[in-house]
Formats: structure tokens, sequence, C-alpha cells
């Protein structure tokens, strides 16, 4: 993870210069600064360093716990990263429905505040339908 970081914060450390670049190029070519180009840039330099940061965090916290991992050793191999990463349900219908729902919310925004609303009352239905899709029904745990 300590590779990613350091990409994350490598690339926002990059848009940090284009920033700069930018404003200062708008600034001389049109006697003002062009707010919205900054201000993405600007947005783009904070999520990467925050994202960056966490993953540094992480593989800080994981290698204090469990040493280095495979691949971040020369001689890792692969087939020490083999095992379960997770639980991933093969018959759920709900991401489905949680990523229209969240379809329905971004859309809502350009089109009008009636579709905004119940875009935000999807997303909250379909979230909890996902959460709790193994507390009830054939596949109850």
């Amino acid at each position: 993870m300590k590779m990613q970081a350091y990409m994350f914060m490598g690339i926002s450390t990059f848009f940090g210069l284009v920033a700069a670049m930018y404003t200062y190029w708008s600034w001389v070519s049109e006697a003002r600064i062009e707010w919205v180009g900054t201000v993405v840039l600007l947005v783009a330099i904070g999520f990467g360093w925050m994202v960056g940061f966490w993953l540094w965090q992480a593989s800080r916290r994981s290698e204090h716990y469990h040493g280095l991992p495979p691949e971040e050793r020369l001689d890792g191999e692969i087939a020490e990263t083999a095992g379960e990463y997770g639980f991933f349900s093969p018959h759920s219908w709900w991401p489905l429905f949680t990523a229209l729902s969240v379809t329905l919310f971004a859309v809502g925004v350009a089109i009008g505040w009636w579709l905004f609303t119940l875009g935000v009352f999807a997303v909250i239905l379909s979230t909890i339908g996902w959460v709790f899709e193994y507390y009830r029904g054939e596949f109850q745990h």
C-alpha cells in the first residue's frame, strides 16, 4: 500500500504544480484568475493527498502488526498474497439498485430538486437493503 500512497501523493503534488501554472497563466492571458479550473485543481490536490495519507497510515499500521506485505518486498512471491479477500455476494441485486439510486441522485442535481429528493430516498432505501440483506430471508445468518 505504501507505493500506492506515494503515487497518490506524487500525482497530487503534480496537480499542485499544474494549479500554480494554470492560475498564473490565466492571470497573464486574461488579467484575471479563472476560478473554476483553479478550484477543481485545488480540490484534486486535497482529495489525492487525503487518499494518499490514509493509505500511508494504513500501511504503517499494517506493517507494525504484520510486517511488510509481499508486494513491498523484493523477495515476495505472488502465491503469498493468495487467500480470501472478503465476501462477495454472487446473487445480490442490491449493488445494482444502489448504483441506479446514486445515478438518480446525481442526475437530479442537474435536472431538478424533485428528482434529487427522490434520489436521496432511493439511495437511503437501497443502502439499507444492501446492508441488511443477510438479516432476513433465505440467506439469513
